[in-house]
């Protein structure tokens, strides 16, 4: 079962379902990578705004601590217990 955006009416949500359906897998694909990479500069403006003082490392931390989790994170990035989303 599909839940519809709160911010999206039915009629819009029906048809972009429906624009996707008409989309070749590999278009798809494409859209999915694109919307991908945008929420990832989407968290590193936030991560940025938050912290301005972080280098672009620490903002490409913090965003891959976003995505991993703390506990994970930790594991493979020991040395950067101090970044914070």
């Amino acid at each position: 079962m599909r839940i519809r955006p709160l911010d999206t009416s039915p009629e819009a949500d029906r048809i972009q379902v429906e624009i996707f359906r008409k989309m070749k897998p590999e278009e798809r694909l494409k859209r999915s990578f694109e919307l991908s990479a945008a929420m990832k500069r989407l968290n590193a403006t936030g991560v940025r705004m938050r912290h301005p003082e972080y280098s672009d490392e620490e903002v490409r931390l913090a965003v891959i601590r976003m995505r991993l989790g703390d506990e994970l994170f930790l594991k493979v990035y020991p040395h950067a217990s101090h970044i914070q989303p």
